[in-house]
């Protein structure tokens, strides 16, 4: 799997998780079906679960008027993906990590979730 198609994978493995509150497990066969996991899946989604409070606490030293609790879906899982990425994650390069964010936001987002991500991300990385 390549890497874009596992950060998708791992958005939508971590929204289910987030929205319905169901266990990562159940949350990756229901995304994956007969899929095959993927190592760099895998790390993405258990080291967002694992990091989650201190990443969440770096996203909100950067929210402006706004608190982790009131961000969308899609953006605070969004965010805690390429949060971990940037920080976490030695082999991905900050502006890819970013890159793929907004990217991803412009599928499941609105019109607006792209330039809030990237705003966000660019303000850690200052």
């Amino acid at each position: 799997m390549k890497r874009r198609a596992a950060r998708e994978k791992a958005f939508q493995i971590l929204f289910q998780m987030d929205i319905n509150e169901i266990k990562p497990k159940e949350a990756m066969d229901y995304v994956l079906e007969e899929e095959e996991n993927d190592q760099f899946l895998s790390q993405l989604v258990h080291g967002v679960i694992e990091n989650k409070a201190d990443i969440d606490e770096r996203i909100s030293k950067h929210l402006e008027n706004w608190t982790i609790a009131r961000l969308a879906s899609v953006e605070k899982t969004l965010l805690r993906i390429s949060t971990y990425e940037m920080f976490y994650d030695v082999d991905t390069p900050q502006g890819v990590a970013i890159n793929e964010a907004i990217e991803l936001a412009h599928v499941y987002g609105d019109e607006k979730s792209g330039k809030f991500i990237n705003g966000v991300l660019s303000k850690m990385i200052k």
